[in-house]
């Protein structure tokens, strides 16, 4: 079975990280609540509590195939300052694994120059944040083994471009139809 690490950090947007924990595993894709705060529950931009599975320190990150970056603010900040989490997206990215971010949180990616020559998104307004990217304005872009995403609204064709990569496109397809989603 495929899994994917969405990692919390308090101030994180609730739509963004709790769309794709649920998109992720009515596809059969394990997806790990895991606390950047090493806490049992992290606590969204709008004040929504969420149990954890993990933490970053208990986590087996070999175990994963995709680290998924939600966005909101300050959570995208405090995504940013976990210095084992930017370690293991360079990692990650290096070995060419999975990695995926929506809304703000392009921005770290954008930040650790992974993204030099390549296509990206991000929240609007937010573009200068994506060092060395060829920015583009699409709901999902996926270059190379990267995903980014623009927000909130996007929430469902990231979760569903995740899926695509982990078991294919027909899953995210099939998965589109079952949940009623018209692109």
């Amino acid at each position: 079975m495929k899994k994917a690490g969405i990692f919390f950090a308090d101030g994180f947007e609730e739509i963004e990280a709790l769309t794709v924990v649920d998109l992720l595993r009515r596809a059969g894709i394990e997806a790990v609540c895991v606390s950047t705060a090493n806490t049992p529950d992290a606590t969204g931009s709008h004040n929504i509590k969420v149990a954890m599975d993990t933490t970053i320190d208990q986590l087996d990150f070999d175990s994963l195939d995709v680290i998924v970056c939600p966005g909101g603010m300050p959570g995208t900040k405090n995504l940013e300052k976990c210095d084992k989490l930017t370690q293991k997206i360079k990692e990650f990215y290096d070995s060419k694994k999975l990695i995926a971010a929506i809304c703000a949180a392009p921005m770290i990616f954008g930040h650790m120059g992974l993204l030099k020559d390549k296509e990206a998104c991000i929240y609007p307004d937010m573009e200068d944040e994506l060092i060395g990217a060829k920015v583009v304005y699409d709901k999902v872009v996926k270059t190379d083994n990267i995903i980014t995403s623009r927000g909130m609204g996007t929430a469902i064709p990231f979760g569903l471009e995740i899926i695509a990569s982990l078991a294919g496109r027909s899953a995210a397809e099939s998965l589109a139809k079952k949940i009623v989603y018209a692109d």
